[in-house]
């Protein structure tokens, strides 16, 4: 078995979450021979190529750079077969077809934003504070056939405090598979790592995280408020919950639930225009703390009060 050094790794990334993981690797002294990101895509006003999160931090430590528009491409597979990697790392990165991730001797190895088997699929984040889950966490796992199901390496447990929204555990979970990534790859290094298949985990009911798309995000104020308020910070900041306000959509990013004699319609707002504003749930209200008008900017909702005439 070689050493942590001496390990070739090539490594599969694109957001920001990726960049943590990678990071620590070439921090931690690994040998990264190539990293594999999604081709650059126009962006901005004037749609120039912009580059993945992944691709600008491995161009800055001069990290050799690969874009394949498809993965089964045979001058892509030739390319990557070249490299001789021992390992493959992938964080945050798109399907891949089998005759990629079990090119490598050693396998390749994924960083899961949850505590597997709960959570598998593409908004582990999101999910765990919609359900108002309290802890959640990072695993490392062996890739295979079906998505998120491969056998676990090493876990690590997270809290998600009541402040939490899914930016900020994010970042705490990106912070957390970036350290347990660099633990898991020497261990696997020294053979010191005892796989354990999902199936023998006991779980009473498995979550499942669902990709979110724009339909997921209205708001049903027919809910409780405590089901409205992790909702609402479990989509903050991206992609946001929307709603509809005097007529026009908005997206909230801040709230909280808030106990007072209901005397509204499950939707219904109320405001002094000055303070506060607040829509009524099934049973309580939910405050409004920061929220985006259509076509304004993000704003708290004192100063959107201001301007308010709803």
């Amino acid at each position: 078995m070689s050493s942590f050094e001496q390990l070739r790794i090539v490594f599969f990334g694109t957001p920001d979450f990726a960049v943590g993981s990678l990071k620590a690797l070439v921090d931690a002294g690994a040998n990264i021979v190539a990293v594999v990101t999604a081709p650059d895509k126009p962006a901005g006003r004037g749609m120039q190529p912009h580059a993945s999160a992944v691709k600008q931090y491995a161009v800055t430590n001069h990290l050799p750079v690969l874009q394949p528009e498809k993965m089964k491409a045979t001058s892509f597979l030739t390319e990557l077969k070249d490299l001789k990697a021992d390992l493959q790392i992938v964080v945050a990165f798109r399907m891949m077809p089998e005759v990629v991730w079990n090119m490598p001797p050693m396998g390749t190895i994924n960083v899961h934003a949850s505590l597997l088997p709960q959570y598998r699929g593409a908004a582990p984040i999101n999910r765990a504070i919609m359900n108002g889950e309290t802890e959640t966490g990072v695993t490392t796992f062996k890739l295979k056939h079906e998505i998120d199901t491969g056998d676990i390496l090493l876990q690590q447990k997270v809290a998600i405090l009541d402040t939490d929204d899914a930016g900020t555990l994010h970042d705490k979970l990106m912070m957390a598979g970036a350290g347990l990534l660099v633990e898991t790859v020497k261990g696997l290094a020294t053979n010191k790592i005892q796989e354990q298949p999902q199936h023998t985990i006991a779980a009473d009911h498995l979550h499942h995280a669902p990709k979110i798309f724009k339909e997921d995000t209205i708001i049903d104020w027919t809910q409780p408020a405590v089901t409205i308020h992790n909702f609402i910070r479990g989509l903050s900041p991206y992609p946001a919950a929307h709603t509809t306000l005097a007529g026009k959509s908005i997206k909230i990013f801040g709230s909280e639930a808030v106990a007072d004699l209901l005397k509204h319609e499950p939707g219904t707002y109320e405001t002094d225009h000055a303070t506060y504003l607040r829509f009524a749930a099934i049973d309580n209200y939910v405050g409004i703390k920061e929220l985006q008008q259509e076509g304004k900017k993000r704003m708290k909702v004192v100063d959107f009060l201001r301007g308010f005439r709803g």
